[in-house]
């Protein structure tokens, strides 16, 4: 049983590994031996709060029923955080907690950071600080916690890595009844790191149309300016079986496009002996028609091999005519300063042969304006680029020093010339119509989402160009021909001219029900206890519960030590 030193202790998570959960209370806790996550380990001790149990004279537990509570959860970040944080929801709203978006009541939150970019951290940590004015029992999961989780404002928050996102109704459960969980391990298989939790999990997709599947976790770059690294880690790619079974399970949940995700799809494989290419041409055999695949983001090192085979998979018809291939800067000296491991040349000879072999294709690209050793020759050399390839779609990042960085420790260029570049940059994009082509020309696509405007719904052509029509009933999961009539800097405008063709013969989930229920009564209950407009959970289900735990009271052995229990499962 672990010494009452371990009270005092800041950072658990490093005493602990990924098979073990230490709570850590301010005051002396009690101890409950429990099964220990992974069945074929070892019995582990877990200290518990003192309230969660009480002796003999007290009689009935005095504690909240597990499962019965409502959640807040937010997500900043890519779409790998939008998909774990789609998992946790299904976890919990499996085991019976309410997911809601009302944070006023919600019984706790549960915050997925990105630490990317100093914004959205910011914009975390003010969230976790009004969580504490609030009250609220707070969980913060995502990069932030993984990679910086000393950090003094999440210092007595209970963390979730991004490898251990199947274990957050633990998690939840333990923090809501006073204690502290930090679960930041990595998932191993024979001593070697894994995707990450099982795509199997059960998951409430955020759009019941799109299914978001993490091909890989981590990388096998080091960019100096780059924190993420230091949370997700080296590559870890998940099995091709695993990822199509996903799809096919998705797509029988009348899901109508996929979306494949990671920090860098192009280094897929390459640590378990397979390539993207690979993985493309096993999913393109199960996706119906009418339903599209998009390719998520590529680091330009990772397809230079493979530039042949992901031309003709882009020339699939179910798959988008579209690649997202960040660039960062148009100078070798910064690209070697960023440690990117490619030249301008390699980025150009990606560009240009896709450009060739996939007619019609849209390539994005991301540039970062003031990196510490850019000079203004270099930042001329990036426009130059952007000037020859004037692509549809171009993200421009101030330079942030992100702590712990390499880049941090580098002179700093001054934020008044970060902004001068990047204005510049963005008055280069504007003056250009990257879409005038298009107008006038007969197009397919495929409608998942309702406008901002709430007037149109969105749609997307072949090479995932962003297409406005007006809402008609049945459009919506649809795949039918638009004629475009208008084109704006950032959308195309259809009028549809040809009938619906619908891509499966299931309807999608309901939203906010739980993909993965085996049965009509999982999908029921899973429906009554998730709502989007704050209400409360079903009282059926509360009396369920209620009866399953006096009941387990009875089956359970207690024996009676110091004034204590000792719960043996």
């Amino acid at each position: 049983m672990p010494s009452k030193t371990f009270a005092g202790l800041d950072d658990i998570e490093d005493l602990v590994n990924q098979d073990e959960v230490l709570i850590r209370q301010t005051s002396q806790p009690n101890f409950v031996r429990m099964r220990s996550h992974n069945p074929l380990k070892n019995k582990t001790e877990r200290p518990i709060s003192n309230t969660s149990l009480q002796s003999e004279n007290n009689g009935l537990i005095q504690s909240n029923i597990p499962g019965t509570q409502s959640i807040y959860l937010k997500t900043w970040g890519c779409t790998h955080n939008s998909s774990d944080s789609e998992y946790m929801a299904g976890q919990l709203a499996s085991y019976g907690y309410h997911i809601t978006d009302a944070c006023e009541m919600a019984d706790l939150w549960l915050l997925n950071s990105c630490t990317v970019k100093n914004p959205a951290e910011d914009h975390f940590r003010n969230m976790v600080e009004k969580g504490h004015k609030m009250g609220k029992p707070v969980v913060v999961a995502g990069c932030v916690p993984q990679g910086a989780p000393r950090q003094e404002y999440i210092k007595g928050l209970s963390l979730i890595g991004v490898q251990q996102i199947d274990r957050v109704v633990e998690v939840v459960e333990e923090t809501l009844k006073g204690n502290t969980v930090r679960l930041l391990g990595q998932k191993k298989v024979n001593s070697k790191k894994v995707g990450g939790a099982s795509l199997s999990l059960p998951k409430i997709r955020r759009n019941p149309l799109i299914e978001i599947i993490s091909i890989n976790t981590g990388c096998l770059n080091a960019c100096t300016y780059c924190k993420t690294k230091h949370a997700r880690g080296e590559l870890g790619s998940y099995p091709i079986s695993e990822i199509v079974e996903r799809a096919k399970q998705s797509f029988e949940e009348g899901v109508v496009e996929i979306w494949l995700t990671s920090e860098d799809t192009g280094a897929y494989g390459r640590d378990i002996g397979t390539s993207l290419p690979e993985l493309l041409l096993h999913l393109v055999e199960v996706i119906p028609d009418g339903c599209m695949l998009r390719i998520g983001m590529t680091n330009p090192p990772y397809i230079l091999e493979h530039l042949e085979k992901i031309a003709t998979v882009l020339n699939h018809p179910r798959v988008y005519a579209f690649m997202h291939i960040p660039v960062q800067s148009g100078s070798d000296r910064t690209l070697y300063e960023m440690r990117r491991e490619y030249t301008r040349e390699d980025f150009c000879t990606v560009v240009d042969f896709l450009r060739s072999k996939v007619p019609g294709i849209s390539i994005a690209t991301d540039i970062i304006c003031g990196f510490p050793t850019e000079t203004e020759e270099d930042f001329e050399e990036t426009m130059d680029l952007c000037n020859k390839y004037k692509f549809p779609s171009l993200f421009m990042n101030q330079f942030f020093a992100r702590p712990g960085t390499p880049a941090a420790r580098m002179p700093q260029i001054n934020r008044q010339e970060i902004k001068k570049r990047t204005k510049k940059l963005s008055e280069l994009f504007q003056s250009y119509e990257p879409y005038q082509h298009q107008l006038g020309k007969t197009q397919t696509v495929l409608v998942t989402e309702i406008a901002h405007d709430k007037i149109h719904y969105v749609g997307h052509n072949k090479y995932y160009e962003q297409v406005l029509v007006e809402k008609e009933e049945g459009l919506m999961g649809k795949m039918f021909q638009v004629k475009i009539t208008e084109t704006g800097k950032h959308y195309l405008r259809g009028k549809r001219v040809s009938p619906i063709i619908s891509p499966t013969i299931v309807d999608s989930l309901p939203k906010g029900c739980v993909s993965g229920a085996t049965n009509k009564a999982k999908v029921k209950k899973s429906t009554n206890v998730i709502t989007p407009n704050g209400n409360r959970r079903n009282p059926v289900v509360v009396t369920v519960l209620i009866l399953a735990i006096v009941f387990a009271l009875f089956l359970k052995r207690f024996i009676f030590r110091d004034n204590n229990y000792l719960w043996t499962v």
